[in-house]
C-alpha cells in the first residue's frame, strides 16, 4: 500500500514543481528580479526559496543532515543576488536529492532533525513532509501565476 501512495504523492509534488517551472519559463532576468507586489518577492527569489524549502524538509529535518551550501541562506524577502541559471540548478538539484529520499524510505519515516512549532509539531513523518512540499509548492506556483500575469500577461501557463 506504501508503494501506490507514495507514487501517487510523488506525482502531485512533481506536478507542482513543474507547473512552477513552467510558469516562470521565457522569463528574462529582468522579468525573473523584478518584484510586483509590495511586499517585494521577486520570481527569482521564489524559485530559490523553494530549492531551500526540499532542502529544509527532505534532507535537514527528515534526515537530519544536509550538505553545506555554496552561499548563506540570504533570501529574504525572498530576491536572491544569483542569475537564474544558478537558481534553477539549484532547484533542479534539490528535487532530485528530495526524491531520492523519498523513493529511499517509507513513508512512516519520522525525522530525524526538527522544525519549529507548530508545523515542526504536525509533521510526524516522510508523508506529512511531502504533503507539505505539495501544499508549499502549490501556494508557491500560485504567487508565480499571478506574478507572471501582472509582468507581461500570460496566464494558464503550466506544464503541457
Amino acid at each position: 500500500m506504501d508503494d501506490g501512495e507514495k507514487d501517487a504523492l510523488s506525482m502531485f509534488l512533481e506536478a507542482q514543481r513543474a507547473s512552477v517551472l513552467a510558469i516562470v519559463d521565457g522569463l528574462g532576468v529582468e522579468a525573473l528580479t523584478t518584484a510586483v507586489l509590495p511586499s517585494g518577492w521577486t520570481p527569482l527569489g521564489l524559485v530559490e526559496h523553494l530549492g531551500y524549502a526540499e532542502r529544509h524538509w527532505f534532507q535537514e529535518v527528515l534526515t537530519g543532515t544536509a550538505e553545506p551550501l555554496e552561499w548563506p541562506d540570504d533570501n529574504a524577502p525572498l530576491t536572491t543576488p544569483r542569475p537564474p541559471s544558478v537558481v534553477f540548478a539549484f532547484y533542479r538539484d534539490q528535487c532530485r536529492r528530495s526524491d531520492a529520499i523519498l523513493a529511499s524510505l517509507p513513508l512512516s519515516t519520522r525525522p530525524r532533525g526538527s522544525h519549529p512549532p507548530p508545523l515542526g509539531d504536525e509533521t510526524t513523518d516522510l508523508r506529512r513532509i511531502v504533503l507539505h512540499m505539495i501544499e508549499e509548492t502549490s501556494r508557491h506556483a500560485g504567487h508565480l501565476d499571478a506574478a507572471r500575469e501582472l509582468l507581461d500577461g500570460k496566464t494558464g501557463l503550466g506544464p503541457r
